[in-house]
């Protein structure tokens, strides 16, 4: 039942929006017509039709809303000649509500929420627990969200912000997959929410190559998740993965995905970082890693971007081809000098290097900036088996 009220709640939102012209009101509206269904449908069992339950539902509680607005006439009035069951009602306009969502007067903050509310038909408690922020917190950001696309002025089923879209549904995977706090390594129903995304609206847009290449970067990245934590839920590198423990069927659909993006002619960020992931997937080891071709694509890719992760990323590649040094010199040209991650990559790359001493200070230092504790665990643990070997005690 949830994974069906999700699907349905942004369709709801798009039926009442383009009646009554109030997409702030509206999403507030099937929120409680969500609760309502969550609540009544275990004890009543679903209804025939689940789609035009929740519109007839969240319709009633939008016409209460506008009851008690000084503007109710003319508003009913308009929805009247509108009538209950124009094309509105049978068309799906989840698509227009994520670029709604995807507004660029909104922070990726602000966008991230505002998605995972109104297209993910998640609560604003689901969202503040994600985002480790109080309920009320979470609540005016997204009511203060909602305000700013109104105040924009910006209609609905307007110009599509594909782009940006797909680029707010990169950064709810990124979250799920590879937590930036908190106390495990993943969050899986985010990432899990916005794989489902991702499909939406590969369904939507077959044809485009960005989308098919978001899609498959996320299942082919997704595929390794079950050998990324350890039994106590502990981080676990690449490196040292049990790679049977990774998701065939998903490197497998993943693979066909990309396969048949290339096939469309044009190639970009999000192809290009799902054809990293697949020569990630297809190795045996780290060492069997096509290394040189994954150094390149990175080389195309921060050409498109000009990513300092990406740059970052290009670094560590660069290392496994033509040694830790060369990597290290691209690292100090990264201009992410606070990011944790900088720090972690210099560590990593010095330790190779041979230059223990070196590497414990930098992972003491990448351990202190990180919000995440499995990788705070692990890069202390890092730094403190390094400072073993040179004799030095746990210090």
């Amino acid at each position: 039942m949830i994974d069906l009220l999700r699907e349905l709640a942004p369709q709801v939102v798009g039926v009442l929006t383009h009646r009554f012209g109030d997409f702030e009101s509206a999403e507030d509206a099937v929120q409680e017509a969500l609760l309502a269904a969550a609540t009544r449908w275990p004890v009543d069992g679903m209804p025939a039709n689940p789609r035009g339950w929740l519109i007839q539902t969240a319709q009633r509680k939008m016409l209460d809303q506008l009851r008690g607005d000084q503007a109710r006439r003319r508003r009913e009035v308009l929805a009247e000649r509108r009538g209950p069951a124009g094309p509105a009602v049978d068309r799906d306009d989840t698509l227009d509500v994520l670029f709604l969502c995807c507004h660029p007067a909104l922070s990726d903050t602000s966008a991230v929420a505002l998605t995972l509310r109104a297209v993910g038909g998640l609560s604003t408690g689901e969202i503040a627990r994600a985002f480790f922020v109080p309920e009320k917190t979470m609540g005016q950001r997204i009511s203060r969200a909602k305000q700013q696309i109104r105040a924009s002025g910006a209609p609905f089923g307007g110009e599509p912000r594909l782009g940006a879209a797909l680029r707010v549904l990169y950064l709810i995977f990124n979250e799920g997959y590879a937590s930036s706090a908190g106390t495990t390594v993943h969050r899986v129903e985010l990432a899990a929410e916005a794989i489902r995304l991702a499909r939406l609206v590969h369904e939507r847009l077959p044809e485009d190559g960005e989308v098919a290449g978001l899609l498959a970067l996320m299942l082919l990245t997704d595929a390794r998740r079950g050998a990324r934590t350890g039994p106590a839920g502990d981080l676990v590198p690449l490196a040292e993965q049990d790679r049977t423990l990774w998701d065939a069927g998903r490197i497998k659909e993943g693979t066909a995905v990309l396969d048949a993006a290339f096939r469309r002619g044009r190639v970009g960020e999000y192809q290009l970082q799902a054809a990293i992931a697949a020569l990630h997937d297809r190795a045996a080891s780290v060492d069997a890693t096509d290394w040189p071709q994954i150094a390149a694509l990175y080389g195309i890719l921060e050409r498109i971007t000009g990513s300092p992760v990406v740059a970052l990323n290009r670094a560590i590649a660069v290392a496994m081809v033509d040694g830790p040094a060369a990597g290290l010199a691209l690292v100090d040209t990264v201009s992410l000098t606070e990011h944790h991650r900088v720090a972690a990559t210099r560590g990593h790359l010095l330790e190779l290097a041979g230059d223990p001493a070196g590497a414990v200070a930098q992972y003491r230092l990448a351990a202190a900036a990180t919000a995440s504790e499995p990788e705070k665990r692990y890069l202390t643990i890092r730094a403190a088996t390094l400072t073993l070997t040179l004799g030095q005690g746990p210090g």
